[in-house]
Protein backbone atom coordinates (compact mmCIF):
# COMPACT_ATOMS: atom_id res chain seq x y z
CA UNK A 1 0.00 0.00 0.00
CA UNK A 2 1.30 3.43 -0.91
CA UNK A 3 1.86 5.76 2.01
CA UNK A 4 -0.60 8.61 1.47
CA UNK A 5 1.64 10.87 3.55
CA UNK A 6 4.46 10.45 1.03
CA UNK A 7 2.16 10.85 -1.97
CA UNK A 8 0.60 13.99 -0.48
CA UNK A 9 3.98 15.55 0.31
CA UNK A 10 5.93 18.00 -1.76
CA UNK A 11 9.61 18.01 -2.57
CA UNK A 12 11.78 20.34 -0.57
CA UNK A 13 14.64 21.92 -2.49
CA UNK A 14 17.88 20.11 -1.77
CA UNK A 15 20.81 22.49 -1.75
CA UNK A 16 23.44 19.79 -1.44
CA UNK A 17 26.05 19.62 1.27
CA UNK A 18 24.06 17.04 3.23
CA UNK A 19 24.81 13.34 3.32
CA UNK A 20 22.56 11.00 1.35
CA UNK A 21 20.04 8.90 3.23
CA UNK A 22 21.55 5.84 4.85
CA UNK A 23 20.76 2.41 3.45
CA UNK A 24 18.82 1.34 6.57
CA UNK A 25 16.54 4.39 6.36
CA UNK A 26 15.96 3.79 2.64
CA UNK A 27 15.09 0.15 3.27
CA UNK A 28 12.68 1.22 6.03
CA UNK A 29 10.83 3.55 3.61
CA UNK A 30 10.80 1.07 0.71
CA UNK A 31 7.63 -0.81 1.83
CA UNK A 32 5.76 2.50 1.55
CA UNK A 33 6.40 2.59 -2.21
CA UNK A 34 5.38 -0.83 -3.54
CA UNK A 35 6.98 -1.91 -6.80
CA UNK A 36 10.18 0.10 -6.28
CA UNK A 37 13.62 -1.37 -5.66
CA UNK A 38 16.91 0.02 -4.42
CA UNK A 39 20.13 -0.15 -6.39
CA UNK A 40 23.61 0.06 -4.89
CA UNK A 41 26.61 2.35 -5.13
CA UNK A 42 25.18 4.96 -5.27
CA UNK A 43 21.68 4.18 -4.09
CA UNK A 44 18.89 4.86 -6.55
CA UNK A 45 15.17 4.11 -6.41
CA UNK A 46 13.92 2.28 -9.54
CA UNK A 47 10.63 0.96 -10.88
CA UNK A 48 9.72 -0.58 -14.22
CA UNK A 49 6.04 -0.56 -15.11
CA UNK A 50 4.75 -2.85 -17.89
CA UNK A 51 2.14 -1.81 -20.46
CA UNK A 52 0.38 -3.64 -23.29
CA UNK A 53 1.80 -1.35 -25.97
CA UNK A 54 4.11 1.54 -26.80
CA UNK A 55 1.60 4.39 -26.61
CA UNK A 56 0.52 3.57 -23.05
CA UNK A 57 4.16 3.41 -21.94
CA UNK A 58 4.81 6.76 -23.62
CA UNK A 59 1.70 8.33 -22.08
CA UNK A 60 2.83 7.17 -18.63
CA UNK A 61 6.33 8.58 -19.20
CA UNK A 62 4.78 11.95 -20.09
CA UNK A 63 2.62 11.90 -16.94
CA UNK A 64 5.67 11.08 -14.81
CA UNK A 65 7.55 13.93 -16.47
CA UNK A 66 4.72 16.32 -15.67
CA UNK A 67 4.74 15.41 -11.98
CA UNK A 68 8.54 15.75 -11.92
CA UNK A 69 8.39 19.21 -13.45
CA UNK A 70 5.60 20.26 -11.07
CA UNK A 71 7.66 19.13 -8.05
CA UNK A 72 11.02 20.35 -9.35
CA UNK A 73 12.51 16.89 -8.75
CA UNK A 74 13.38 15.12 -11.96
CA UNK A 75 13.64 11.41 -12.70
CA UNK A 76 15.53 9.53 -15.32
CA UNK A 77 12.79 8.05 -17.49
CA UNK A 78 13.32 5.34 -20.12
CA UNK A 79 10.48 3.82 -22.10
CA UNK A 80 9.86 1.64 -25.10
CA UNK A 81 7.36 -0.87 -26.34
CA UNK A 82 5.53 -2.14 -23.27
CA UNK A 83 7.63 -0.63 -20.48
CA UNK A 84 8.56 2.55 -18.65
CA UNK A 85 11.45 2.60 -16.18
CA UNK A 86 11.66 5.48 -13.71
CA UNK A 87 14.75 6.15 -11.61
CA UNK A 88 15.01 8.64 -8.76
CA UNK A 89 17.96 9.88 -6.76
CA UNK A 90 18.99 13.31 -5.60
CA UNK A 91 21.72 14.45 -7.94
CA UNK A 92 23.13 17.15 -5.63
CA UNK A 93 23.97 14.59 -2.96
CA UNK A 94 24.51 11.63 -5.35
CA UNK A 95 22.21 9.43 -3.32
CA UNK A 96 18.76 9.15 -1.84
CA UNK A 97 16.72 11.76 0.03
CA UNK A 98 13.15 11.58 1.34
CA UNK A 99 12.15 13.57 -1.77
CA UNK A 100 12.92 10.51 -3.89
CA UNK A 101 10.43 8.44 -1.91
CA UNK A 102 7.85 11.22 -2.12
CA UNK A 103 8.25 11.19 -5.90
CA UNK A 104 8.05 7.38 -6.05
CA UNK A 105 4.73 7.56 -4.15
CA UNK A 106 3.48 10.23 -6.57
CA UNK A 107 4.41 8.02 -9.53
CA UNK A 108 2.58 5.08 -7.93
CA UNK A 109 -0.50 7.31 -7.59
CA UNK A 110 -0.49 7.73 -11.40
CA UNK A 111 -1.09 4.01 -11.88
CA UNK A 112 -4.61 2.64 -12.16
CA UNK A 113 -5.92 0.92 -9.01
Amino acid sequence: MTDTTLAAGTCEPCRGGIPPMGRAEAEALLPQVPGWTLTFDPDHLVRTVRFPDFIQAQDFAVKVGGVCEEQGHHADIAYGWGYCTVTFWTHKIDGLHRNDFTMAAKVNALLPP
